[in-house]
């Protein structure tokens, strides 16, 4: 396959934003962890946990925020989180998706 300049541009460009969302992702996940460490005074496992849960919309239940502060953070963590996620996933989805055309296309 011959690439043009413009599929390549493309192409970089999708890997940036890849990146970019790999990258906001990893940091909602950390700021989520550190921000529930201090509000709930959970341990550091547990802020992980439930940064990865709430961010998931798994929602187990088992820890739950109890001050206004960590439920008011919450609301704006698990909408601001699904928006990044999904749409990381979604950008991770489309380039798997490239890949294996372009290889059929190749063979």
């Amino acid at each position: 396959m011959n690439a043009t300049p413009e599929t390549t541009a493309t192409s970089a460009l999708e890997d940036h934003v890849f990146k970019i969302l790999a990258v906001s992702a990893l940091g909602l996940v950390l700021a989520g962890t550190v921000v529930y460490r201090f509000l709930e005074d959970w341990s550091w496992v547990d802020s992980l946990y439930f940064s990865v849960i709430a961010v998931t919309t798994v929602g187990f239940g088992d820890i739950t925020p109890s001050t206004d502060a960590s439920k008011l953070f919450t609301i704006l963590y698990v909408i601001s989180g699904i928006t990044i996620v999904t749409t990381y996933l979604r950008a991770r989805m489309d380039r798997h998706g490239r890949k294996l055309a372009d290889r059929r296309r190749d063979s």
